[in-house]
């Protein structure tokens, strides 16, 4: 909305205010200031207010506003009186405004820091979070114009007003004066209430699907007269699934004495059906779409399902479709999966929903499955289906204008039908949003995750996102940190969720492998070596095996406590007569069945080749999945913050295996049943056993599941961010200074610091930069190694030649005033004049491993902390570890450790290990400055070598910027694209 000539031109009309909600109920509503135009409005709605919530507002009967009343509360200057509403379908359900008062109470203006609020909530609508979505966004609207504490008086009865207050999570006050409860809530944000508004967006969000995906009633509009077609045959998919709801033919050119089709009744509009309809699913051209939506939103529909094409993957004009199609969808109340979307299904044995185009209902599962393309849809769900696997919940959703993979992790984690999530993206519409997300899915029930358009460099079409910076293997990294599986193809995913929806979580990385062919064994033995597992050798039990020998090893493999995971490899065996037998696989499914349910918890795979029958025999096993247990101690307890010791060299896996120690982890799954066995009587049977057609797969699968159980064991117990209290951190002084450094109208491109304004800044957080003095000719050079003292470096820092020691650019040791001369010399004679070169003397610093630390901020994800060794493995081999900020004790140490590179800090072929406590310190340190300082948007502190006791920084470059938007720490909204 515009701003009218009423309000003042100072204070024009915020739009940044705006914004769509998802309430308690799964329900969408719009928040946006008041303007002068909503008198109307405003009169409506207090006239559908009951007279008891009247009262609570104003304290004394009040009918009706009076014309002074109405005036007062449309006219607002945004600064020191600021009212906003929230709408559903163009109508105020609930408003909000606040006041500056003095500290008499008084109408005031800035610098005064407290504001008097109150709200008002229509009767039919208390109790979905509307008041509690609204102070969270009043809150950050007095913070913005420099309001730092509300007031509120409330009447004593008028206890769903003082719970929403209570509730926040603000720092509070409360005293009783005059009959009423008087309240005052400190406005900066807490632990408690970022803790509280996430965990309201949480159950909200999780909602919201959770009323797409079990509709009690699906209106298909669009349905064809005739068999074939989008529509037609999404009503014919759903009758076949067994849907339990009610189910509607809607179409505008039914003639009007048509009954009903394909057995269900069929309607020209909504409003011919008796009753409200919970999903619509709707498959008409895009041009009518406008329309259907329309005819949802006035009949009360609670979620769509839009398949109909024509949006954002045709271009900037569809784009545009795509947008006010969302916007008209919330403006209702209503989500939206797609546009261009495959469908949704739902498996549950009360719902049997398939409104997808996929003609064959999944089985009913443990997998939890979206996608972004409905091609790749196409082939999960064949995939799957082929090698036995069900599923809980399937969402394609196309465009993902609206419903996106952040909200399928929100569902996926209350959704005690779901598993394992599985995950294809092509974008990420809030990576920030996303990781934590993942974080706390992660926690519970494994997330995997296949990222594609990973390097075209563009959006995928359709998808309108930020565009993040940070490269492909920076993302991965920051998955990983989030515990996150992230494989590269859809088939790695689909491996990987098997195993981790049918088996339980190994305890550790070493694997025995059983089976009657030596060379398959081999093969097998070779792919764990490769994947940083620790194989066992392989135990050949001859072709001549039956399956009861299979049996008989199996179960000694899974009692034998040295080993945490069982891979059994399988040819034809021999059969009496001498020949291979390659059918019946149901018997060798049988005896593996057997050992599996009467051996300890421990994963068990198979990798098969050419035995009819057996994969799908394993499949069929024990339902349609393991019981879930409580979690055990031993998944509660973890490893140190910081791990003892060096990585293992061997390969990536082994970087994060598990100790041969850590007692057995059973399957992640959601809460169990209440009368589920204690962790010390329960016995974790394992479900399905999942079969590969070739070694490498499986054992790909069993390493992601190894990383995994290690992460969530890490996980149990998280890492601490040092407070460092000692003098070596001077926030003031810090903020002060860039203050001071970016002026008072600073430059939105921001601006690079001065090596001695770096230093000067990274020593208010204890990162001591060595000095350097510029050298213009030899004399100044020696005048500054008589000022550090010898022995001396001298380097040029010319930007094309920093950090190029390979080409002569650097010259180390200089013991006295003859070598530098010397060396000042050769330098000049060989790269270029001084006024080129622009060269610098420092003091020598302790020999030892030179490395560098970075920390950038990228708009999308955020502050992310980096660090490798300098020069060839990071710059050449891209060898660089990622966290995000602000990193923990337990990331610092991880993040030296993640990198191939990483035993040579600790020791490599007999050299001296180097002080990695010292470098987590300054990662630390470091991490602490970016996270408190949002304008530091960028640190480079290379080379930081690091020495067998202690480090020296030898450079730095910093740059400041005006702090760009966090929008994860201010109110819940939902993303416009």
């Amino acid at each position: 909305m515009e701003p009218t000539p009423e309000q003042s031109p100072h204070h024009a009309y915020p739009d940044h205010w705006e914004a769509d909600v998802v309430l308690r109920d799964g329900g969408t509503a719009r928040i946006r200031p008041i303007t002068t135009d909503d008198a109307e409005r405003l009169v409506s709605f207090y006239e559908q207010v009951s007279d008891e919530s009247k009262y609570y507002r104003f304290f004394a009967p009040y009918p009706r506003l009076s014309d002074r009343d109405v005036h007062r509360f449309t006219h607002h200057d945004y600064v020191d009186r600021v009212g906003l509403a929230v709408t559903v379908g163009g109508e105020f359900i609930a408003t909000v405004r606040y006041d500056r008062i003095d500290a008499a109470g008084r109408p005031a203006s800035a610098p005064a820091e407290e504001a008097e609020v109150a709200f008002l909530v229509q009767d039919a609508h208390q109790g979905r979070g509307v008041a509690s979505a609204l102070l969270e966004h009043i809150a950050a609207v007095a913070r913005e114009r420099g309001i730092r504490r509300f007031a509120a008086d409330v009447l004593p009865a008028n206890n769903k007003m003082i719970k929403v207050f209570r509730d926040a999570g603000y720092t509070q006050q409360r005293t009783f004066e005059d009959g009423t409860v008087h309240l005052t809530l400190d406005l900066e944000p807490t632990e408690k209430s970022l803790a509280v508004q996430r965990g309201r967006e949480q159950r909200a969000e999780a909602h919201s699907v959770q009323r797409l995906l079990a509709p009690g009633s699906v209106a298909v509009i669009g349905t064809g007269r005739t068999p074939g077609g989008v529509g037609r045959t999404v009503l014919r998919n759903l009758l076949a699934s067994g849907y339990t709801g009610r189910t509607y033919a809607v179409n505008r050119a039914f003639d009007a004495g048509l009954p009903t089709l394909d057995g269900v009744p069929a309607h020209r509009s909504l409003g011919e059906i008796d009753e409200r309809v919970d999903l619509a699913v709707i498959a008409v051209p895009a041009h009518r779409v406008p329309e259907a939506v329309a005819d949802c939103g006035e009949h009360g529909v609670r979620g769509l399902v839009v398949l109909s094409a024509g949006y954002a993957e045709r271009g900037s004009e569809g784009r545009e479709l795509q947008r006010e199609l969302v916007r008209q969808a919330r403006s209702y109340g209503m989500r939206i999966i797609g546009p261009n979307a495959f469908g949704i299904i739902n498996t549950a044995e009360t719902v049997r929903l398939n409104a997808s185009l996929a003609p064959e209902s999944p089985a009913r599962g443990r997998i939890g499955l979206f996608t972004q393309s409905g091609a790749i849809g196409i082939a999960l769900l064949s995939g799957l289906h082929r090698r036995g696997a069900g599923l809980s919940s399937f969402i394609s959703a196309g465009n993902r204008a609206d419903v996106s993979g952040n909200d399928f992790l929100q569902y996926s984690y209350e959704d005690q039908d779901t598993d394992v999530a599985l995950l294809y993206l092509e974008s990420l519409g809030n990576p920030r949003k996303f990781t934590r997300l993942a974080r706390r899915t992660a926690a519970l029930k494994p997330v995997v995750v296949v990222k594609g358009a990973r390097h075209s460099g563009s959006t995928p079409p359709g998808h309108a996102v930020p565009v993040s910076r940070i490269p492909d293997a920076t993302v991965s990294a920051l998955m990983r940190q989030a515990g996150v599986i992230r494989v590269d193809t859809v088939t790695e995913m689909v491996d990987a969720g098997l195993l981790l929806a049918g088996q339980p979580l190994p305890a550790g990385p070493r694997v025995a492998i059983l089976g009657n062919s030596e060379s398959l064994g081999l093969l097998t033995y070779d792919a764990c070596l490769a994947e940083g597992l620790r194989p066992r050798p392989p135990i050949d039990l001859t072709t001549a095996a039956s399956p009861q020998d299979f049996r008989d090893a199996l179960a000694a493999a899974l009692a034998d406590g040295t080993c945490d995971a069982v891979i059994v490899t399988a040819i034809p065996w021999v059969g009496e007569n001498g020949e291979a037998e390659t059918g019946d696989g149901e018997v060798l499914a049988a005896a593996l069945r057997g050992a599996a349910a009467g051996g300890p918890a421990k994963p068990v795979a198979v990798v098969h080749v050419e035995i009819g029958g057996l994969a799908e025999a394993l499949a069929a096993a024990s339902g349609t999945a393991a019981p879930r247990p409580r979690t055990p101690a031993a998944e509660r307890r973890t490893a140190p913050a910081r791990p003892a010791g060096p990585p293992a060299p061997a390969g990536p896996a082994s970087r994060s295996a598990a100790p041969d120690t850590v007692p057995p982890t059973p399957r992640a799954a959601a809460t169990p049943p209440a009368d589920a066995e204690t962790p010390d009587e329960q016995t974790v049977r394992p479900g399905r056993i999942p079969a590969y057609p070739a070694a490498e797969r499986a054992v790909r699968a069993l390493a992601e599941a190894v990383k995994y159980a290690q992460w969530r064991r890490q996980a149990a117990v998280p890492g601490k961010v040092p407070e460092f209290l000692d003098d070596t951190i001077d926030e003031q002084g810090a903020a002060a200074l860039i203050e001071e450094l970016l002026g008072t109208t600073p430059d939105p491109r921001g601006r690079s610091l001065g090596h001695d304004e770096a230093r000067a800044l990274l020593g208010r957080y204890g990162i001591a930069v060595r000095p350097t003095l510029p050298a213009p000719d030899a004399e100044a050079a020696l005048t500054a190694a008589a000022h550090l003292g010898y022995p001396v470096a001298l380097k040029t820092t010319a930007p094309h030649l920093r950090h190029r020691a390979d080409l002569g650019g650097v010259r180390l040791d200089l013991a006295d005033e003859d070598a530098l001369r010397r060396a000042y010399g050769d330098l000049t004679d060989l790269l270029g004049s001084p006024a080129e070169l622009l060269p610098v003397v420092q003091s020598m610093a302790p020999r030892g491993v030179d490395t560098v630390v970075r920390a950038s901020i990228d708009a999308a994800a955020g502050a992310v902390l980096s660090f490798g060794l300098a020069g060839t493995p990071s710059e050449l081999l891209g060898d660089t570890a990622h966290r995000l900020v602000p990193a923990t004790d337990r990331d610092a140490a991880e993040l030296i450790r993640s990198i191939r590179a990483a035993p040579v800090l600790f020791g490599w072929r007999g050299a001296t290990p180097v002080d990695t406590a010292a470098l987590e310190e300054l990662l630390l340190r470091l991490s602490r400055l970016v996270d408190d300082r949002p304008e530091v948007v960028s640190v480079a502190l290379e080379p930081v070598v690091v020495a067998p006791h202690g480090l020296s920084v030898l450079g730095a470059s910093v740059r400041l910027a005006p702090p760009p938007a966090r929008d994860d720490l201010g109110p819940r909204r939902l993303p416009n694209y």
